[in-house]
């Protein structure tokens, strides 16, 4: 099997590696494995080609083809258990059989400790009152040099100090392995700085990590004082009181397990974008090329639609006057069904935005809180972690009905949703700057909104000069996407949800040569 993947820019293949080859045949479970860096906010096309190998040759074209499939890497890990199972297409009137593809997050050291520790008759150090001890934590490095990781609260007057818990991330301790040196050195607190060694001990995470069922004991010891003192046994005794070890979940973890991700579209149909039949207008249909509205909901909604396993979106409208009677609505349905505002796929989003602008009429006010209050409906009645709703909001400008808006937003953030809001055309867009929330918090009538999830970008940032739209479309999606595993997480872990374990998945932990330090979340497929 060979894996092939996609250059965001120019969209050319790329093989990405190959499988080793089975014998003889036609169910072969591939041992091989591909490590992919994985971004939720990115569109990760994939293509798998398999091949009956007849020779030597590393010349493919010298091999029968099989067969191939198409996916993103968002399908494969948006798919229950991150399993997912597809026909092989590519040669005319032949059933080529099925392919199987599974994806699991590499644990790159996700794990962080708690822990406490406490102190004995320490040395004393000072002149007139007793030892102020502190301590310093050092992670040993490849070349045997060490790294500061971790230092301690001082505790004043005493040689027997009990320190306040701490929380670090395993990796910072031992870099994701075990066995290797942690050092910790004991101090006296001066007031000038010049603090006194009183002695040091070592260990690894592998021992600290055997503190949550016993207290363990290390002597501390000052090599300078043993060499001269003949008597000298240690300069006290540090305990570790406790250790609670605590493993980060992260996104893909609630994905595999299951959890929906539930797009809705909203759009402003408001005279200011401009009589849909004129060229100038934002919402013209050009027969050549989509509109700023086509381009931002298409970009940002083909990768969402990857982690929704129905592809039915509800899709919205406000600022119109609808027929028959011409009354103006802030939030219709696109498709002109109150009852089912579903549409298949981003395509059927599109295609009820095309057949709307034929028959209502562009109105006013800009109007946003009757659309977040929509989607929120909908949100508080699964507060269980089981789906999570991402509302899209494509507006030409100004807000009229502000103060309601941030009231909706700050209602909306205790609850299991996001909203992205792209503004297009070229006013001025300070109040969705303002509900952007980076850099002051949003507020209404006094109460903040329990987490940031508004996220705002100007389409006209994103317009390419070029004209190479795939590319600029990716940026847009990008930008708006970044922030949403965060905010999923946020919610996730201020309600004390954790992630399901689904039926298929099996508990094995990566080979410890995988288990490398690495930034970016890495898939292995």
């Amino acid at each position: 099997c060979v894996l092939y993947t996609q250059t965001v820019a120019n969209r050319e293949w790329r093989e990405f590696g190959r499988t080793e080859v089975i014998d003889n045949t036609l169910n072969p479970d591939f041992v091989h494995k591909f490590i992919l860096d994985y971004f939720f906010e990115e569109r990760q096309n994939l293509r798998f080609d398999l091949y009956d190998l007849d020779s030597k040759s590393d010349n493919l074209s010298k091999h029968d083809f099989l067969g191939q499939m198409y996916c993103t890497l968002g399908e494969v890990v948006g798919s229950l258990g991150s399993r997912m199972e597809r026909s092989l297409i590519g040669i005319p009137g032949k059933n080529c059989g099925t392919i199987i593809v599974k994806a699991e997050e590499l644990g790159n050291c996700r794990e962080s400790v708690l822990m406490q520790f406490c102190g004995n008759k320490l040395d004393k150090k000072d002149f007139f009152g007793k030892s102020d001890p502190f301590l310093v934590f050092y992670r040993s490095n490849e070349d045997g040099t060490f790294t500061i990781c971790h230092k301690t609260e001082v505790v004043k007057n005493t040689l027997d100090p009990v320190w306040q818990a701490f929380k670090i991330p395993v990796r910072a301790l031992c870099n994701g392995d075990y066995d290797r040196a942690i050092k910790i050195e004991v101090y006296d607190w001066d007031r000038d700085g010049g603090h006194d060694y009183i002695g040091e001990f070592s260990t690894s995470y592998r021992e600290l990590s055997k503190g949550h069922s016993q207290f363990t004991v290390w002597e501390v010891l000052n090599p300078k004082k043993k060499k001269k003192k003949k008597k000298y046994l240690n300069s006290g005794t540090v305990t570790l009181l406790s250790c609670f070890i605590d493993v980060e979940v992260t996104f893909l973890d609630y994905i595999k397990g299951g959890t929906q991700i539930n797009f809705t579209v909203a759009i402003d149909f408001t005279a200011s974008n401009g009589n849909p039949s004129q060229p100038t207008s934002l919402h013209y249909m050009s027969p050549y090329h989509l509109n700023a509205y086509a381009l931002a909901l298409r970009a940002v909604g083909e990768i969402i639609q990857d982690y929704d396993s129905d592809k039915l979106f509800p899709a919205l409208g406000f600022g119109a006057k609808l027929p028959p009677d011409g009354r103006v609505s802030h939030e219709f349905p696109l498709n002109g069904n109150p009852d089912n505002p579903y549409c298949s796929g981003i395509e059927g989003v599109l295609e009820a935005y095309y057949q709307s602008l034929k028959s209502v009429r562009l109105y006013g006010p800009t109007y946003f809180s009757p659309v977040i209050n929509h989607v929120a409906r909908y949100a508080s009645l699964v507060k269980d972690g089981s789906e999570y709703f991402i509302l899209l909001i494509i507006s030409d400008g100004v807000i009229s009905d502000m103060a309601q808006t941030k009231e909706s937003i700050v209602n909306a953030s205790s609850l299991p949703m996001s909203i992205i809001i792209v503004g297009v055309g070229p006013a001025e867009f300070d109040e969705m700057i303002e509900l952007d929330g980076d850099e002051v918090r949003i507020s209404s009538r006094g109460r903040f909104a329990e987490r940031d999830i508004v996220q705002f970008v100007p389409f006209r940032d994103y317009i390419d000069r070029r004209g190479n739209h795939i590319l600029s479309m990716a940026r847009l999606a990008k930008d708006v996407l970044a922030e949403i595993p965060d905010q999923f997480l946020q919610y996730m872990r201020c309600r004390g949800i954790k992630p399901q374990h689904s039926s298929h998945s099996t508990s094995s932990k990566p080979p410890s040569s995988l288990v490398h330090p690495v930034h970016p979340l890495q898939t292995q497929i």
